[in-house]
């Protein structure tokens, strides 16, 4: 979270935290259905553009909540929401299956800091929609402050740079497919991408 101090130059909150927090929800919700969705299609180059579209709009509700005030819960510890949603593993590996070559990717975490790391698409969508789903579901039980809280804190702690990270692959799947970029014999993962959206 941001440190107290810089708190004050961050922006007020819009409106009320009710409607905030309801506008946040709709998105979260959306983002859940549509991942889970797209995980059932059939062709990657149906699935990654999908994926682009609904990581690029999760990321604006991030933004939205990285620009606000820092909330702050109401108790000092987490109310239990319960376990993870049923079926977050199956959503893993059908994003894996899905996404075959395309699904490792390499970024880096922190700009200055610039080691570069390997991850999953496929494991870092999953990681994001469980920290929304968490939030959502203390939104559903009337904890709006808790859930603020949380979407809030994880946005700028793991699924805001994970979805960012995640954007720019997804981009670069489709930037090779629209420019038709010449590859080698060993641009393995370009070379996966422009088959898979052929699809």
């Amino acid at each position: 979270m941001a440190d107290s101090n810089d708190a004050q130059h961050l922006a007020p909150l819009e409106g009320e935290h009710g409607e905030f927090a309801a506008q946040i929800a709709d998105q979260v919700e959306s983002f859940l259905i549509a991942v889970n969705a797209i995980a059932r299609e059939e062709s990657a180059g149906v699935a990654v553009p999908l994926l682009l579209l609904e990581v690029s709009q999760i990321l604006l509700a991030g933004a939205r909540l990285g620009v606000q005030q820092d909330f702050a819960p109401v108790q000092e510890f987490q109310p239990d929401v319960g376990p993870e949603p049923e079926g977050i593993d199956d959503l893993r590996i059908s994003l894996a299956k899905l996404l075959d070559n395309l699904d490792t990717y390499s970024f880096v975490f922190d700009p200055y800091l610039p080691d570069v790391v390997e991850s999953q698409l496929s494991d870092d969508m999953v990681s994001i929609a469980a920290d929304l789903d968490n939030g959502l579901r203390h939104y559903r039980s009337g904890n709006v402050a808790e859930a603020l809280w949380w979407w809030q804190f994880s946005y700028v702690s793991n699924w805001g740079n994970l979805a960012g990270a995640a954007l720019n692959a997804l981009l670069a799947v489709v930037t090779h497919d629209r420019l038709d970029a010449e590859f080698t014999g060993e641009d393995e993962e370009i070379a996966a991408a422009e088959q898979l959206l052929a699809d």
